[in-house]
């Protein structure tokens, strides 16, 4: 894929970022009324309905539930009661925390437990109803029904001001609650210090989804109280001053002169005196209505960069709702002076650009940053900027970043396409040579996968979970920084990163036609339903199968055409994809939504499908399944979103859809044509220039393309350029009720995504030699082992080594199974004349006590019943001579939720025994932890055992790492008929962890007896 005239491209970026906002030649509507913050915040939307200021800091809003999915941003719509107003939340995210620093103003004698959603008179929480509620852009309100407060709420960028109108009454309280936190989000330490009648600072430092946030405020209030109480677990403590975990206060009031009081709180990452900066300097005074009009002053400011007309009152909201949530993140993460905490926890100081946080980069890459490359080009110079501040603090470029830490969610290294599209955009302001550094470096990195795919140019499913998923997103990243190095004159990296940019190739099943996991040697996986997003049967796959993510590869897609046939078979694929059955198996991945056939637009993998149409010559499918999907799964209704809203991904997908294009590859100058919703779109550029979208008869009905201008003369093509738009000009749709079936079809019309046929590769299994596998299934034997050795590619030569050296043409050749009567390492290559010789295959073989077939010994005989869908193994499952894999999803681990692992073992006589072995996977991420404890017991009869081993584990658990651990016991003339192995679970999981509370996994595999 190439820019056209990129010279010219990049002098018209340049001088357009160089004009100034301040000139805009049009006029602002109040287009924040027609925000409405409700929408997503019923279903599973997760979005919060308080005040945030475009990407402010403070995100002031009520906290309605604290626990489960659907509390991600604290609040949704079917509860009843509020808990109170914290000032963090976050937008749409499958994940949950934050929720720090909550008030709740009370009426009566101070509660200092929040109570139940059933029982709320039980605690300070009180109940509410939608009628007495208005949520607007800038703007939060609500009446608390068991205390008669009006509660309203406004914010500045760094600071949240509440406004409580009490009845009248002398015990007027605000509950100030530091324990309070969203799922996971679970305090480290606390400080409050009341400094006097009117001002208390603090700080909240917890543990949640982010490892490490700290937080710190400083709250001021409009009059003094007349009292007050510090409490420390659940104890009311002396003096003005506490700390600890457990931390809370009350302040009481006299409303009844003066029933309203006010309250602003300050916060910032870095220090007290930071929150008091930001206080100062933001909100000096008291003036709410003036703060609130402020606040719909700059959400206009933001929201009059695109402007409607002609829309419908509902499309209206539906849209300026969407374009308000693309804008509520990132979030601004440094404070007035500059100052903002690091990723590596210490305080820096950046007086030249704003530093965010919050960059949820596996939903936003696709749509949200390529809509900033638009209408936010100032402020993406910002969001780079604080990519790389991130990758000078930890080495790494964020991933899924969180309040200055990495959370490792989510897969990809997508802050690269974020970066090179800017960049390529003509975008410029920050350090270029230290940006392409900061890319490279994510793909050269050893973990997530990478280390087996740069050494099998795909990664083996046996080796990684979500094999397939994370090729085909390494796969486009790389063809990001490849298009980086061309234009840096990087030829080397250039080549390099061409070549794996198109490893997609080798997960490509040509019998199935669908992207399919494949092990290490080559076979593709046998269980293997492209509709299945189940572990076991889909484990390959992120949040969504085969026919989901079959499609992304949109650097390539002639590439991937040729794969399937053609641009007819593509066509024809696209069909059957939104023609399916929608019943699939989604248990373990609720985000899979938004259904029309497989197609999955509640989640993000599918954003850009509907648009493939265009590559194949038929643009009428595109606009009538784009319109679909805007009529049908975007409402407005609290549960007008059909999928978590993602930071801003769900909204920016139909911002940009609505305006009749978009962005299927980010880091390509080319947008898709899909079908425009209004019948004029002004998009106003920073540059000072304009882009208007006219659509002449569009209707519900004429939703068809029948002929477009662009600037007065005709456009055939089904794409635009990025460089046409910043231009400014007119695009002119005419619409009808039924497509146009010529226009966009030719093929030069068609927007363009291939790589040069001088780079082009073709898949591993025609390059080089497959990797030659072990036909027998087990490592671990009896007596006598005959091993059979194969290789995928036809023709190839085997040749192998039983004594630990280095195989080659002058090894051992294959000829016939090899006879194991003893324990030894194999290894071994494959070799064809013309081709790379294979991967070096290395395999450990036991000679041990086994199951073979045909033998009744051993056998388990007693064994906790294992917990689904991990129990898929059989009752020999333990004792097959197949270990499981560091991929919990490989099919061979037995899965324990909950429960300890009690099996009894019998081996059919009195044998000798020289050594147990237990092996066990460690993967805290997925909710595996290690055991406890493992007991060892020997028996004679089955019925009194005696403990041989017993082994506690005290390895800190506190991180994510990944791997397969054994623990052992070796005899001295021991001889035992039954053995007893005991595994205890690690119960419930710690406060560290995102699903904290719920019961740990034990996964245990291959019990060794020797």
């Amino acid at each position: 894929m190439k820019f056209k005239n990129p010279v010219f491209f990049a002098l018209l970026v340049c001088v357009g970022l160089s004009a100034c906002i301040a000139n805009r030649q049009y006029e602002e509507i109040d287009l924040a009324s027609r925000v409405d913050p409700m929408i997503g915040t019923d279903g599973h939307g997760h979005t919060y309905p308080g005040v945030s200021l475009p990407f402010g800091m403070v995100q002031l809003s009520p906290d309605t539930r604290v626990s489960g999915w659907d509390a991600c941003s604290g609040y949704h719509y079917s509860d009843s009661t509020i808990i109170g107003f914290s000032h963090t939340h976050l937008s749409g995210t499958g994940s949950i925390d934050y929720g720090d620093v909550l008030l709740m103003p009370t009426v009566g004698k101070p509660q200092i437990h929040p109570g139940s959603e059933s029982h709320p008179e039980e605690g300070y929480r009180s109940r509410f109803s939608h009628e007495k509620e208005v949520a607007r852009a800038g703007f939060y309100s609500v009446e608390l029904a068991d205390y008669e407060v009006k509660v309203e709420l406004t914010a500045s960028q760094r600071v949240g001001l509440h406004r409580y109108s009490f009845p009248e009454t002398d015990q007027a309280n605000v509950i100030l609650d530091l324990l309070h936190g969203l799922g996971p989000d679970r305090v480290q330490s606390a400080r409050v210090e009341v400094i006097n009648d009117r001002e208390v600072v603090g700080y909240r430092k917890s543990m949640g989804w982010a490892n490490h946030q700290q937080l710190f405020f400083a709250l001021e209030f409009s009059k003094p109280f007349q009292k007050f109480a510090l409490v420390k677990d659940e104890e009311e403590v002396e003096g003005k001053v506490a700390g600890g975990k457990g931390l809370k206060a009350w302040f009481r009031f006299d409303a009844r002169q003066e029933s309203q009081v006010l309250v602003k709180v300050g916060i910032s990452a870095v220090s007290i005196e930071g929150a008091r900066k930001n206080m100062k300097a933001e909100l000096p005074g008291w003036d709410f209505e003036s703060t609130r009009k402020k606040a719909v002053e700059q959400w206009n400011q933001e929201l009059n960069r695109i402007q409607v007309k002609g829309a419908q009152p509902e499309q209206a909201a539906i849209f300026y709702t969407a374009l308000y949530h693309s804008f509520l993140a990132p979030n601004l993460f440094s404070d007035v002076d500059g100052s903002y905490r690091g990723m590596d926890g210490e305080v820096h100081r950046n007086s030249r650009n704003d530093q965010y946080t919050i960059f949820s980069l596996w939903d936003t890459f696709r749509a949200t940053h390529p809509l900033f490359t638009l209408v936010q080009e100032e402020r993406t110079v910002d969001l780079i900027n604080s990519l790389l501040s991130k990758y000078a603090e930890s080495g790494q470029l964020p991933i899924w970043e969180l309040a200055a830490n990495e959370t490792g969610t989510m897969i990809g290294y997508h802050s690269v396409p974020v970066i090179v599209d800017a960049y390529l955009k003509g975008i410029r302001g920050f350090d270029v040579e230290k940006a392409y550094e900061a890319i490279k470096a994510s793909a050269m990195r050893e973990d997530r996968g990478l280390n087996w795919y740069k050494k099998y140019e795909f990664i083996p499913m046996e080796r990684e979970g979500n094999s397939v998923s994370k090729v085909l997103e390494y796969a486009y990243d790389d063809w990001c920084i490849a298009q980086m190095a061309r234009e840096l004159g990087e030829e080397e990296d250039y080549l390099l990163f061409i070549q794996r940019a198109q490893y997609y190739k080798n997960l490509y099943d040509k019998e199935s036609g669908f992207m399919r996991g494949r092990s290490a040697n080559g076979n593709w996986r046998e269980e293997f339903d492209p509709a299945s997003t189940s572990v076991l049967g889909g484990g390959d796959f992120t949040e969504g199968n085969s026919w989901q993510y079959s499609f992304f590869v949109p650097q390539d897609i002639e590439g991937f055409t040729a794969l399937l046939g053609g641009s007819q078979q593509l066509i024809d694929k696209l069909g059957q994809l939104f023609s399916q059955s929608s019943v699939i198996d989604n248990a373990h991945t609720p985000d899979v939504s938004g259904l029309i056939g497989m197609y999955a637009h509640g989640n993000e993998p599918s954003h850009h499908v509907a648009y493939l149409y265009n590559y194949a010559g038929a643009p009428w499918k595109t606009q009538e399944r784009v319109h679909q999907i805007m009529d049908s799964l975007y409402t407005h209704r609290p549960d007008g979103l059909c999928g978590n809203e993602d930071c801003g991904q769900m909204s920016a997908w139909y911002v940009m859809s609505a305006m009749g294009f978009y962005p299927v590859c980010p880091g390509s100058n080319e947008y898709a044509i899909g079908t425009p919703l209004f019948p004029e779109t002004t998009i106003n550029l920073e540059n000072g220039n304009q882009f208007v979208i006219k659509a002449k008869q569009v209707s519900r009905e004429n939703k068809y393309i029948q002929k477009v201008q662009l600037n007065g003369e005709a456009y055939s093509n089904s794409f635009l350029l990025h460089e046409d738009i910043l231009a400014g000009g007119i695009l002119e749709f005419e619409m009808g009720a039924q497509p146009n079936k010529k226009w966009g079809r030719r093929l030069e019309n068609r927007p363009q995504s291939f790589i040069e046929e001088e780079n082009r590769m073709e898949a591993i299994d025609a390059r080089r030699v497959m990797l030659p596998y072990v036909v027998n299934k087990g490592r671990i034997f009896g007596s006598r082992m005959l091993t059979e050795l194969a290789c995928n590619t036809p023709g190839a030569e085997i040749f192998y080594t039983l004594d630990g050296s280095e195989p080659s043409r002058k090894s051992f050749r294959y000829l016939k199974p090899i006879v194991l009567n003893h324990s030894l390492e194999l290894k071994a290559k494959a070799f064809k004349k013309g081709m790379q010789p294979s991967l070096e295959l290395k395999e450990e073989f036991i000679r041990a006590i086994t199951h073979e077939p045909g033998r009744k010994y051993p056998q388990i005989i007693e064994r906790t019943e294992a917990s689904a869908p991990y129990n898929k193994t059989g009752d020999f499952a333990l004792l097959d001579g197949v270990r499981g894999s560091d991929n919990f999803g490989d099919g061979n681990w037995t899965g324990f939720n909950g429960n300890n692992l009690e099996m009894v073992i019998d081996l059919g006589r009195r044998v000798p025994l020289n050594r147990i072995t237990l092996s066990y996977l460690q993967n805290t991420g997925s909710w595996i932890f290690p055991p406890r404890r493992i007991q060892f017991a020997l028996s004679d009869d089955g019925k009194t055992f005696r403990t041989v081993n017993e082994s506690g584990n005290n390895e800190p658990q506190d991180h994510l790492n990944i791997g397969v651990r054994r623990v052992s016991h070796e005899f001295s003339k021991q001889r035992s008929r039954f053995v007893k192995i005991v595994a205890e679970n690690f119960g419930k999981l710690p406060e560290w962890h995102s699903g904290a509370g719920n019961d740990a996994w034990l996964f245990v595999d291959e019990v060794v007896i020797e």
